[in-house]
């Protein structure tokens, strides 16, 4: 993919759609120009037939140092309130496009996550760090608090005690840290990073894509519901899903109960049998 001044790149290989954050002589400092292209990539991306699953990384060293200062915040400032609310819709527009998104996401972090790079990282189902990658809020070392969703992504991922040591003293950590902490699934050496999370891609590529994004839009907000709210809505859900794709529910009974050939514990049902 190219755009004006190619911000955003992306490529795909069996299934799985690689996007990427290209500024890497910026750290791949979020600019209003690359969060209009990551919206567009996004949408370009998320109804082709040929992608199932979404990896979000960066180019060169680092993932996303933050929202760039020089363009998002002083430039855009010049412009005054209606400049400043254009790039927040602009910047967590597209952050909130992909925590719905229709296909599986996963953040391979493989270097630098600063600051408002906790949107997109908060925004995608699953996420895989580098051991050497450095997460940071690191707002309070110039004078604000951790804005654009970032201080309610530490509350959300980690506990209360890390939640406060990680944004009141600026520090940055390291990705086994993060990984302890709860802010990715797994870190892991740079060197094995991708070859993991392709694993784990075309894991998710086995599996029903109804059942899938039900599944994600089933977990997102039964997190803030009460037992009984929670149990009534993924009633819901679950019929929801059956009344869209009914057949592959039942292609995937048959195969365990009638032929025995898989065991949900273990894998999957065959998808293209259904």
């Amino acid at each position: 993919m190219a755009n004006d001044i190619d911000t955003v790149a992306y490529d795909m290989a069996d299934g799985i759609a690689r996007l990427r954050f290209n500024r890497p002589d910026k750290r791949n400092a979020m600019s209003p120009a690359l969060n209009r292209a990551m919206m567009e990539a996004l949408d370009e991306l998320e109804f082709r037939d040929d992608v199932g699953v979404l990896v979000l990384t960066g180019e060169g060293s680092a993932w996303t140092a933050g929202m760039d200062l020089k363009e998002y915040v002083r430039e855009t400032e010049a412009k005054g309130l209606k400049g400043t609310r254009s790039a927040q819709r602009e910047s967590y527009g597209w952050w909130r496009r992909l925590r719905w998104y229709q296909k599986p996401t996963i953040a391979m972090v493989n270097g630098w996550c600063f600051g408002g790079g906790y949107g997109p990282l908060f925004a995608c189902d699953l996420a895989f760090s580098a051991d050497e990658a450095k997460f940071g809020l690191s707002e309070i070392n110039w004078g604000i608090l951790p804005g654009g969703g970032a201080t309610k992504v530490a509350v959300e991922l980690l506990p209360f005690r890390k939640a406060m040591y990680h944004a009141m003293p600026g520090e940055p950590i390291d990705g086994k840290t993060a990984a302890d902490w709860g802010l990715v699934n797994k870190s892991l050496p740079l060197a094995q990073l991708k070859d993991r999370v392709v694993q784990v891609a075309k894991a998710l590529l086995e599996k029903n894509p109804v059942a899938m994004k039900a599944t994600k839009d089933a977990i997102h907000p039964v997190g803030a519901m009460g037992y009984d709210d929670a149990e009534d809505y993924l009633v819901r859900a679950q019929e929801a899903a059956n009344s869209y794709d009914n057949d592959g529910r039942k292609e995937g009974l048959r195969q365990f109960i009638d032929e025995k050939s898989y065991k949900p514990g273990l894998g999957a049902y065959d998808k293209t049998r259904g």
